[in-house]
């Protein structure tokens, strides 16, 4: 499409999908509207204040940080300058039901005394699992990700290497292959739950975030994932892209097949020439789209069939004492995993045996708290709301479940040192981030619901909508999210 400096795009919603896409676009020449229901940009990267304690909203797990340096460079400017990203030692510290642990890392030699710990017969397993997954990684992120796949040939295409690398299996089944002790198949199939899916049925092309993290390692921005926001924000404000807060989109407008505008808070009509949606996919299309009538049969159907990620229970709490030895991010699993996860994706009920993940910035940056006190979040999955829990009868109940679990785990005597918290339930994420069915990441990545079968960047419907974030191509997670708004290049 040749590009036309007067064609206008609104680009709905600020989370790193939605800015990144802003980014690109102002670029490209065009006029760039950046529309946010809230008070401050970021979605699900925002940041909560509660005092002197500083809480990221969400994403907190940093990889892949060219992806933001790219977006700074094409204005000529430096990350460095608005913001300071630094790399993490520890990457995770894996703590299992017994009180044994797992520090995990970039390190090999390390690496390979950790594994040896527990099993030292799975060594050259792991070392042959890296070797696989940097083939996966290769293939699926260097190649693919940042690829549009609204084409049914092109996927196709693809077919035939996708088998080879196994991606039928599921991650956990494809590490189970090189890894035979049950604590080190779970330390290395966890990582789907950090993009919404269960090990045991996501496609094993997500093992790629095993070789992605070797690559370019875990990192920490100072002042936590926030200031990357800010920073991301000041970038849009040199560059004259015109952001409006307390914008809810409460209608997209449409006719003859056309998106023509969108109706803000019930109230007033902006018109566009394209629309760029950081927002959920399946919110959009039946909540936000009034008339359906282009939708047509097997678009119904692809809607009906979708599999939605877990929710996610998110407790945020200062402590006034310090817990010096607890890692920046500590990964705490229950006694049963499959078990625990098929409640969770399956049965959508609630358990009191729960993993869970426990992020302490102040490991790091001080700065998150008070001095001589810690700042926390803990992150626990749960059904989303398909399950029809009551979080409001349910929160507090489960809120005590998770305080008693660390206060018997990596943060003994937390119930008496607790200062100030709250906490999110997928009711938050339903209602303020308007995720379908309140869940954490969108669809589940599935191979049945990955690139040309996930919603496309490009609309099916709709040929000047388009979509970034975590429900379309390639998927959830920053480098997810910020690759996505990397295929508006050749789309738009």
């Amino acid at each position: 499409m040749k590009k036309d400096t007067k064609k206008k795009v609104i680009v709905v919603g600020s989370g790193f999908g939605g800015i990144a896409a802003a980014l690109r676009l102002k670029k490209k020449g065009y006029e760039v509207v950046l529309l946010e229901k809230h008070s401050d940009l970021g979605g699900r990267a925002k940041t909560f204040r509660r005092g002197k304690f500083i809480y990221d909203g969400g994403p907190t797990v940093i990889t892949a940080p060219y992806l933001f340096e790219e977006l700074f460079n094409l204005f000529n400017k430096k990350l460095s300058n608005y913001t300071k990203i630094v790399p993490l030692d520890l990457w995770y510290r894996f703590v299992f039901h017994d009180g044994s642990s797992f520090d995990y890392s970039g390190d090999e030699k390390k690496m390979t005394d950790e594994i040896n710990k527990i099993s030292k017969n799975d060594i050259q397993g792991y070392k042959k699992l890296i070797s696989f997954t940097e083939k996966i990684f290769n293939k699926g992120y260097l190649e693919l990700a940042s690829e549009p796949f609204h084409n049914i040939t092109y996927m196709i295409k693809q077919i035939p290497a996708l088998l080879k690398l196994r991606s039928y299996q599921s991650v956990y089944k494809l590490v189970s292959s090189f890894i035979s002790n049950d604590k080190l198949r779970r330390v290395f199939s966890m990582h789907p739950l950090l993009v919404g899916g269960n090990p045991f049925t996501t496609t094993s092309i997500y093992t790629l975030i095993l070789f992605l993290e070797k690559k370019w390692g875990i990192h920490y921005a100072m002042g936590g994932t926030g200031s990357i926001i800010k920073a991301l924000e000041k970038l849009m404000s040199e560059e004259n892209i015109k952001i409006l807060k307390n914008s809810e989109v409460t209608e997209i407008l449409n006719e003859n097949g056309k998106i023509n505008g969108v109706k803000i808070n019930n109230k007033e009509n902006i018109k566009c020439d394209y629309l760029v949606c950081n927002s959920d996919p399946p919110n959009v299309y039946k909540n936000l789209i009034k008339s359906k009538k282009n939708y047509g049969f097997w678009f119904n159907q692809k809607i009906k069939r979708m599999n939605y990620s877990m929710g996610l229970f998110v407790y945020y709490f200062g402590s006034k004492k310090q817990y010096k030895e607890v890692a920046h991010h500590t990964i705490c699993f229950g006694n049963s995993y499959k078990e625990y996860l098929n409640k969770i994706f399956d049965q959508k009920v609630l358990s009191d045996d729960i993993s869970y993940y426990l992020h302490r910035p102040s490991a790091t940056d001080p700065n998150m708290a008070p001095e001589g006190q810690d700042a926390f979040y803990v992150l626990v999955p749960v059904p989303n709301n398909l399950s029809g829990i009551n979080w409001s009868n349910e929160g507090e109940k489960f809120k005590e479940v998770v305080l008693n679990k660390m206060d018997k785990t990596v943060l003994p005597g937390i119930k008496e040192n607790v200062v100030s918290d709250f906490y999110l339930t997928p009711d938050y994420f339903a209602n303020e981030l308007s995720t379908l069915h309140g869940s954490g990441f969108s669809i589940q990545p599935r191979f049945t619901q990955s690139a040309y079968f996930r919603f496309h960047n490009k609309s099916e419907i709709f040929n000047n909508l388009y979509f970034v974030g975590a429900g379309t191509h390639p998927g959830a997670g920053m480098p997810g999210v910020l690759s996505s708004a990397k295929v508006l290049d050749e789309l738009l």
